[in-house]
């Protein structure tokens, strides 16, 4: 306030003065009263076209008395602002006064006045107005109102996409991010009417390029039809294999009902600039990885329940990917689940011939994380992709009545202090306690829940089912509670929510559960910075299941943890946006980033793009540390791969690991899934570890190995490059040649050999091979395993007596023992189903049903290995069947094998002992079938299989056999076995003997 400025500067001249020290005055501005020298204001321009003035007074809260007539009204001390105190009417009025004098004189739309915490208002002006406004006597500062977000558009600022340098301003800015390549997005669909996909400001050259490649079609539908624009140029629906499955709400059209392909869809390619808001709250501007790619749309997942989750059939998915590349699509996006164990599925062929082709195909590691090798869709030709967590979230804390306060993840408004109860105290008369405090449909008691915020167990139900259920019976809360370590995610729930991790949960429910008349607060949510990324709990992890660990698996990491992207209504409570969590999420960010590099590079095929994005990726945090779980362990490259994707430096790799179709048939014949006369094989084959790869992995390193690889030079200079080997603690490692001098386009090779020097047997090491020039540098991640011995997985023999011969190389040098367990015959449980699914198994809710049957089988403690199969001998042809296997009464997923026929196999070496639940999904054939289900649980010798020799000297990589023999076996009947290695210390090795009598 002018008066009180004038004040304190009169004040301090007179004790100044009598203090007699001279008050200096600039000669300058001698003439010019100190109380109206006023200093050109900065004002920065709005974006919004608002702007917040802030008054020279002081706010309510603030006010001291100091005006003649106005009593103070600050708040004391532990006191609380009373705004309806006389003092306090008497003061906003005179703020009011100092407003209007303001409005009066300036060309401003008010929208805000401010009174009690900050003294001032917001009006809608020009910046010339603004800057004026600022040069007004009463006028502290005038600022920008800003959007405070924490969105998809701030995707970009984290991964290096936009800012100075980023990769946008190197494709020539956001305008040609993307521009002139087309995302083919495998999912369920989209919503034509979201911004994210309305038409865009394109050029004539880029719509040349567009026609030139695209012939696809814009398939409008039966149901709720679609319409193309130049920003969806295609779109397309397959619903042959499906049926009559999906639920009557389900469009018989590309439009989407249950909101994942629209989300994954705006996550990759969405429009930039799009105002998203979520439950009422403005979340800024979004934006896909790649604004200027255009989208091609392939549904091929239906709802087929009330969740509303996707599930489709591998007739209809394989059909979308032959047409999307027959489309003329660069990339395709596929955030569907699948089988980690097999090369040579249909899926996998498809996506093959699509890499062949020249697209660039990312795809969803899986959610079935954090055990190891979960990983799924492991071909070498796709990139798959792990969820990481951002370093914006949104948290909400709860307080509860003891005063302790937990902070977990919740985006909605809060809920003032009131009574909070356990589900389990909460239920039903009847209601099963299992289902109870998970708060599933049917088992909460209104009478106790109503006007009260309740406690639920994570599991089983979708989460924003359980806040439904806290709605429906009359709850105003709910408090969400993880049982283990996993993700926190901010659903769109339907009572505000907070979601708190496994740590939280015990004291909560001693609280609850053991205070009468118990109390919690819930906060709103809000945007916060954190330490990222972080690998979430539920992202699949390496090592592969296929290939015995020869190929790292995920291949990159990218945000997929609370991800907001426009939704369908369903996922978006009616709303236009929504958070979603998974490696679904994080697929479209790698599958956008793909498009801007093909744009800016695109004569680059799809391995040169894949090795550009993990080559550059970084293994750490926001912080500079290495990236942890998000349960605060340490993380390794099974759970994120290369790294955290950095589209900024993978523009400009220095150096790339190339490979082709070739190189891919060989390692397929090389992985003994095809036999040697299978035509995938008649280029021959290669060890896996020697796919010309940009990480390097040997899960199976017999003492000492050599791998080759083939860089080439995508840069316009020569450059030379030295080698820096980081990790990999006791092994010895050399590079050869010691120096790369590499030419623009051309390719140079060199060889590294890793030998075991002291590193633990058995165990992992991991490491990186860093090759550095002047201006580059590119990292290959390195995985190797140093074996007691290396020895086939399996080996197989017929006849109730014979033998076979098992070679083995040694890992070190000394004796090697060899013993043997089994051969036990197989336990072998049947169970009649009918009318096959054709749907994907939900893995995370698994239940019997007319075509799933459960078995129960109970696994000793001390088991060195157990195997769940089924025979495609013991069925008609066209059988497809499907096996998962739980820790019993959970949904803790141990295993799984979904082949595209009967023969599916889940292995559980050296598992922890106790009972687990096995389900068999007769996926499709005969409407009705028996099914078998043959395990073996392998602890101690029978007697029937011997090992010789039993003992023997060997050396560092030297070779040597063991030979493995039986008698006394049943016809017909299936056995196994097992010979196990030693070294007489810690190091061990294994061999699986498969015995048909």
């Amino acid at each position: 306030m002018t008066r009180k400025r004038q004040a304190i500067i009169v004040a301090s001249a007179l004790i100044a003065a009598t203090a007699g020290v001279p008050l200096l005055v600039n000669a300058a501005n001698a003439s010019q009263p100190a109380a109206t020298r006023i200093a050109a204001p900065d004002v920065k321009r709005s974006e919004t076209g608002a702007y917040i003035v802030q008054l020279d007074d002081s706010p309510v809260a603030e006010y001291d008395g100091d005006i003649a007539g106005l009593a103070a009204t600050k708040v004391a001390p532990g006191g609380k602002l009373l705004k309806t105190a006389a003092p306090v009417i008497d003061y906003v009025k005179h703020l009011a006064g100092e407003r209007d004098q303001l409005l009066k004189t300036n060309n401003v739309k008010k929208l805000y006045d401010y009174n009690y915490t900050y003294a001032g208002f917001s009006a809608e002006m020009s910046y010339d107005d603004a800057v004026k406004l600022a040069k007004s006597s009463g006028v502290k500062s005038v600022e920008p109102s800003e959007i405070e977000h924490a969105d998809t558009v701030d995707t970009p600022r984290f991964l290096g996409l936009s800012g100075k340098g980023g990769a946008w301003q190197q494709a020539g800015g956001v305008d040609k991010a993307g521009d002139g390549v087309i995302i083919g997005m495998i999912d369920s669909g989209y919503t034509p009417e979201r911004p994210s996909f309305a038409p865009m400001k394109t050029t004539k050259q880029s719509d040349a390029i567009i026609a030139k490649k695209w012939k696809g079609t814009c398939q409008a539908g039966e149901e709720a039809p679609v319409t193309c624009n130049n920003k969806v140029i295609g779109a397309r629906y397959f619903d042959k294999g499906i049926g009559t499955r999906p639920i009557p709400e389900e469009y018989k059209s590309p439009r989407d009902y249950g909101g994942h392909g629209t989300h994954t869809a705006s996550a990759a390619a969405g429009n930039y600039g799009v105002e998203m808001s979520v439950m009422g709250r403005d979340y800024g501007k979004g934006s896909g990885m790649a604004p200027h790619a255009r989208l091609a749309i392939y549904k091929a997942l239906w709802a087929v329940d009330a969740t509303g989750g996707g599930s489709g059939t591998d007739a209809d998915i394989v059909a979308a990917i032959d047409a999307a590349v027959a489309d003329g699509v660069d990339v395709i996006n596929y955030s569907i689940s699948g089988s980690g164990s097999s090369y040579v599925n249909a899926t996998g062929l498809a996506f093959l011939r699509a890499a062949k082709a020249g697209v660039f195909v990312a795809t969803s590691a899986g959610n079935t994380g954090p055990g190891e090798a979960t990983v799924g869709k492991t071909y070498p030709w796709v990139t798959s992709v792990a969820n990481g967590t951002h370093d914006r979230d949104i948290q909400t804390t709860v307080t509860l009545g003891n005063g302790k306060s937990y902070t977990g993840a919740g985006i909605g408004a809060g809920v003032p202090q009131t009574s909070v109860i356990l589900a389990k105290d909460a239920g039903l008369a009847g209601a099963d306690p299992a289902n109870l405090t998970l708060c599933q449909a049917g088992t909460l008691d209104p009478a106790k829940v109503k006007g009260k915020i309740v406690v639920c167990d994570r599991g089983v139900n979708a989460r924003v089912d359980k806040s439904l259920q806290v709605k429906n019976a009359g709850g105003v809360g709910m408090i969400l509670l993880n049982l283990t370590p996993s993700t926190l995610d901010s659903d769109l729930h339907s009572v505000p929510t907070v979601h708190l991790d496994d740590k939280a949960a015990p004291e909560v429910k001693a609280y609850v559960g053991g205070t009468t008349n118990p109390t919690a607060t819930i906060s709103a949510g809000t945007p916060v910075r954190v330490t990222a990324p972080m690998v979430a709990a539920s992202s699949s992890r390496g090592p592969s299941p296929a290939g015995n660990g020869d190929l790292l698996k995920p291949d990159v990491m990218a945000p997929g943890t609370n991800v907001l992207a426009a939704t369908t209504a369903f996922s978006a409570a009616g709303g236009e946006y929504a958070f979603m969590s998974g490696t679904s999420m994080s697929t479209p960010h790698v599958a956008g980033i793909a498009a801007v590099l093909k744009a800016k590079h695109p004569a680059w095929s799809p391995m040169a793009i894949k090795s550009a994005m993990m080559t550059t990726a970084t293994d750490k945090d926001t912080a500079g540390n290495p990236i942890k779980n998000d349960s605060g362990s340490q993380a390794n490259p099974f759970g994120y791969g290369a790294g955290l994707v950095q589209p900024k430096l993978g523009m400009d790799p220095g150096l790339v690991y190339d490979s082709t179709y070739t190189d891919w048939t060989k390692f397929v014949c090389g992985s003994g899934q095809v036999p040697a006369t299978h035509e995938l094989c008649a280029d021959g084959k290669i060890d896996l570890s020697d796919l010309n790869y940009p990480t390097i992995a040997i899960g199976d390193l017999a003492g000492r190995q050599t791998v080759t690889r083939t860089v080439t030079n995508v840069g316009k200079l020569p450059e030379v490059y030295f080698p820096k080997v980081e990790g990999l603690k006791g092994l010895k490692v050399t590079v050869s040649p010691r120096i790369l001098v590499t030419l623009p386009s051309r390719s140079t090779t060199y060889k590294v050999t890793f030998e075991n020097s002291g590193a633990p047997l058995e165990q992992y090491s991991f490491g990186r091979l860093v090759w550095k020039s002047t201006k580059h540098s590119v990292a290959s991640t390195l995985a190797i395993k140093p074996l007691t011995v290396k020895a086939p997985t399996q080996v197989n023999g017929t006849g109730t007596s014979g033998s076979v011969q098992v070679p083995v190389t040694a890992g070190y040098a000394g004796t090697l023992n060899t013993t043997a367990v089994g051969l036990d015959a197989a336990a072998v449980g049947e169970a009649a189903l009918k009318n096959p699914g054709g749907v994907a198994f939900p893995t995370t809710a698994p239940k019997a049903n007319d075509h799933v049957a459960k078995f129960t089988a109970n696994v000793p403690a001390g088991t060195t290995h157990a195997r769940f199969s089924t025979f495609d001998a013991d069925y008609p042809a066209g059988t497809d069947l499907d096996v998962f296997v739980y820790r019993a009464g959970t949904t803790t997923l141990l295993g799984s094998s979904t082949g595209g026929s009967a023969e599916e196999e889940v292995n559980l070496p050296r598992p922890a002992g106790g009972p687990v639940d096995v389900y068999v999904d007769l996926y499709a054939g005969a409407n009705e079938q028996t099914v078998k289900l043959n395990h073996w649980e392998l602890q101690k010798a029978a007697g029937n299989l011997a090992a010789t020799p039993a003992s023997q000297q060997v050396t560092v990589a030297g070779q040597t056999s063991v030979t493995a023999s039986w008698t006394g076996l049943t016809a017909g009947t299936r056995y196994m076995g097992q010979l196990g290695f030693s070294d007489g210390a810690d190091g061990s090795g294994s061999t699986l003997v498969r015995v048909d009598g």
